[in-house]
């Protein structure tokens, strides 16, 4: 293959960008990997008119998707436009084209990934997502490559660059949510609609790859139990501290006997822990394999350049792929059925924060509460509240239970006429093993 291999790219904006900017600087590595020169072909945009940051011929340029998809000359689209159903047609008529696919929309393959991989498999077409979660960091790969000859059993990690800038902020700093926020998005970290990244949709997403692509099972988007961050006090972090824990909004899938649980949460770790340790929008994972035991990778969770890389890496494995003549086979059905966890087996330690009257049994109560459901305590702090002469805090964190048993703990503790308020509660992972 000699001729070349010409890329059309949908969408060119930070990403699009950077993948440009990846292809004309690296020509001599690209060429050296492949055995042939690698142009960019064709660059759907919205705006013709519109000035850009990269120097690229504006006879390159369109504003008709079939421009691109159905070009006879074109090998490769590479997807970078965002959205979900738009983004999905381009794809699916690509495919049916024969042109392989690289995308980075973690959205479009969290919803349609299995749906289209069957359409890249029968066209014989590579489809592949490295992008699509964690930036630059190759999790995807080294799950389907590196790791595929051990069974994965957890993976756990930071893979919201946002969320975790804001929490980084917050608990260093003792910046408030909401101007974190704003500053979040004034650096371009979050979105002037923060939703998705803040309340957890978007680490759902990825969470939801990350265990289709590790336990070889088809998990969908709402098998993910999800909450964000919006809820998280100064108060919450301050007592998460006190008593040697960082929080940190954790995807966690986790198998068990075949069974798994899929979730995002914000979570307690030691700080001693690794992830306690990654800071402001750096993305990390941790997975755990039975042959292995721990991995951990980290680095930039999003970016142009970061993200970029690793979208023409999936492009440098395409072209690898069509010179060898082995395009369409690296997609793989699912190994196992799914079988999601009851809350019954669903075991966690918990943070719980609760305001309560500070008269004598208040506190034989609560701690009896748990006592008759056999939950002990790993730490237990009782304070009392500034200015309320009549209340006090309890701050505790359990050992380990099922979700079923503290769920029944958590609505008797609302019952309890000693109680006045349940002001948080967040899962603890890591710390004494009891």
């Amino acid at each position: 293959m000699n001729k070349g291999i010409s890329v059309g790219l949908l969408g060119l904006g930070t990403v699009g960008t950077g993948v440009i900017q990846i292809i004309q600087a690296h020509q001599q590595e690209l060429q050296h990997q492949v055995g042939c020169p690698v142009s960019i072909g064709k660059v759907l945009v919205k705006n013709l008119q519109k000035e850009r940051d990269i120097d690229i011929d504006a006879s390159l340029l369109t504003d008709q998707p079939d421009d691109v998809v159905l070009n006879p000359d074109i090998d490769v689209i590479i997807e970078v436009m965002g959205g979900v159903e738009e983004a999905k047609g381009h794809i699916v008529k690509a495919l049916h084209n024969k042109k392989h696919v690289v995308t980075a929309n973690k959205d479009l393959m969290a919803l349609y990934g299995a749906e289209l991989i069957t359409v890249a498999s029968k066209n014989e077409c590579d489809l592949f997502y490295e992008a699509s979660v964690a930036g630059g960091i190759p999790i995807i790969r080294s799950l389907v490559e590196g790791l595929s000859s051990d069974r994965i059993t957890k993976m756990m990690g930071i893979v919201n660059g946002t969320t975790n800038y804001i929490l980084t902020k917050m608990s260093k700093y003792g910046s408030s949510y909401a101007d974190v926020l704003k500053e979040a998005q004034q650096l371009g970290y979050a979105e002037s609609d923060p939703t998705a990244d803040v309340e957890g949709l978007d680490a759902a997403r990825k969470m939801a790859i990350l265990a289709t692509l590790g336990f070889s099972m088809s998990v969908a988007l709402e098998d993910v139990s999800v909450r964000g961050i919006s809820s998280v006090s100064d108060d919450d972090l301050k007592y998460a501290s006190q008593m040697g824990y960082t929080m940190k909004l954790i995807g966690l899938a986790q198998r068990d006997e075949g069974r798994v649980e899929i979730s995002v949460q914000p979570t307690l770790l030691p700080n001693e822990h690794p992830l306690s340790s990654v800071n402001d929008e750096y993305n990390a994972v941790y997975v755990y394999g039975e042959a292995v035991g721990e991995t951990m990778f980290y680095g930039p969770g999003a970016g142009s350049l970061p993200t970029a890389t690793a979208v023409v890496s999936d492009l440098v494995t395409v072209m690898k792929h069509m010179r060898l003549g082995v395009t369409g086979r690296s997609a793989l059905p699912p190994l196992y059925d799914k079988q999601l966890k009851t809350d019954e087996e669903m075991e966690s330690k918990y943070f719980l924060r609760l305001h309560v009257e500070d008269r004598a049994g208040s506190f034989s109560a609560i701690t009896s509460l748990f006592a008759d459901h056999l939950v002990s305590f790993e730490k237990l702090l009782q304070l009392p509240i500034k200015g309320e002469n009549d209340m006090a805090e309890i701050v505790m964190i359990t050992h380990k239970t099922n979700k079923k048993t503290y769920e029944e703990i958590s609505q008797k503790l609302r019952d309890l006429d000693v109680v006045k308020e349940v002001k948080s509660s967040y899962r603890v992972e890591g710390g004494q093993s009891k």
